[in-house]
């Protein structure tokens, strides 16, 4: 099987944010504030993915408002966050879409510890190439991007792309314009 045909069952992403939606770096403000840096091409791949009919799911132990108010502007409604226990997450989101998915559709990227456990779970697991030793080691595939740096527009484009589903055509009438 050559590289590109294991993203051939994916109808489903679940990504991580912190590490793989972002770089990993947080921006401390003097008030407590944390911000966070996302990439607009990634967001552009996510609202492609939803439009063509995939799920998308987000999984975070990060709890900041302006994370999961970007996500649902890209059409995202499943959003886990403050979330200790990731597999218990995993296996709600799952319970929610059992006629429509298995594990074997599911792609899951992340990049931290926290992420282990429900890695081991999924069809595919995959990593941006920035990942901890632990994550790459059982990833099916590490993206040559960085987490926040078109780690997640890796995988999507790939998926897409194997689907014939990346590029917009005549008939597409809802594009994605705003991202």
């Amino acid at each position: 099987m050559n590289e590109l045909e294991r993203f051939d069952p994916i109808n489903t992403f679940i990504f991580d944010v912190d590490g793989v939606l972002t770089n990993s770096q947080l921006l401390v403000l003097e008030n407590g504030k944390l911000l966070r840096q996302m990439n607009v091409r990634d967001g552009y791949a996510i609202k492609r993915a939803l439009d063509m009919g995939y799920k998308v799911a987000i999984i975070t132990g990060g709890k900041s408002e302006g994370v999961v108010k970007r996500l649902q502007g890209l059409g995202v409604v499943d959003i886990y966050h403050g979330i200790s226990d990731k597999v218990e997450a995993y296996r709600e989101f799952m319970y929610l879409y059992d006629d429509e998915i298995t594990g074997e559709n599911v792609l899951y990227m992340g990049d931290d510890v926290p992420d282990y456990n429900v890695m081991r779970l999924v069809g595919f697991p995959t990593c941006p190439r920035d990942a901890c030793s632990e994550i790459l080691s059982i990833s099916s595939y590490v993206s040559h991007a960085n987490g926040g740096g078109g780690a997640v527009r890796d995988v999507i484009e790939r998926t897409l792309r194997l689907k014939g589903h990346w590029l917009p055509s005549d008939k597409d009438d809802d594009l994605p314009t705003s991202v």
